[in-house]
């Protein structure tokens, strides 16, 4: 998988950029309810295109770090003008393993459905969140639209190319996908009060996001 990345990772960002992502990207940035001079991860980052979002949600004084397994992806990130400079770092890292501690936020956009143990991924980073920090999850899923089944089939033919190479096993690419995202999805329920549960793209995408709490361990 992350050779496919290495490969793909320019054509990744040109999707990643395409305009009509960016009400989606700031709903999911707007659910961290982030304050200048905070800091926020972001797990899996690819290419970066959140970063712009979470930069001026935290301000000058305030820190971004893009976290991602790829070299090329944080290469190809840092050629963008937006999204480098004063208080962004990127850091080639696991992110089911990610080496950050007491942060303020942390989000994760499209990777939950990638990891073999989602819930243990969402784990690690409630534990890297201060008391009273917010941790967002925005996936892909299939729509309730009684008119969305050829759509649907659309997301199948999604999830296999955004998880090459992965073990996926089953009938469905996007039903053990799916199984993945509903596994992260209630372990940050578990993790977190103050939850929220928000739908863009017709439904086609899913946002989660909750408070981490002392009581919640």
């Amino acid at each position: 998988m992350t050779t496919f990345y290495e490969r793909w990772a320019t054509a990744y960002d040109r999707v990643a950029r395409l305009p009509g992502l960016r009400s989606w990207r700031a709903g999911a940035v707007d659910a961290l309810a982030l304050s200048p001079g905070e800091t926020v991860v972001e797990m899996g980052c690819g290419t970066g295109a959140n970063v712009p979002e979470l930069r001026e949600r935290v301000g000058p004084d305030g820190r971004v770090v893009g976290l991602d397994i790829t070299a090329e992806m944080l290469r190809t990130a840092r050629r963008h003008a937006d999204r480098t400079g004063a208080g962004v770092d990127y850091l080639r890292a696991d992110a089911t393993r990610a080496p950050v501690r007491n942060v303020d936020a942390v989000l994760g956009t499209f990777v939950a459905g990638l990891f073999a143990d989602p819930a243990a991924a969402v784990d690690a980073w409630c534990d890297c969140v201060v008391p009273g920090g917010r941790v967002a999850l925005l996936n892909f899923q299939r729509s309730g639209h009684p008119l969305a089944a050829p759509l649907d089939l659309a997301f199948e033919g999604f999830v296999r190319l955004s998880a090459p190479g992965a073990r996926l096993s089953g009938r469905s690419h996007a039903a053990t996908f799916e199984r993945r995202v509903a596994a992260a999805r209630r372990r940050l329920t578990e993790r977190t009060v103050d939850r929220r549960y928000e739908t863009f793209g017709g439904g086609y995408l899913g946002l989660v996001s909750g408070t981490v709490s002392d009581d919640c361990g």
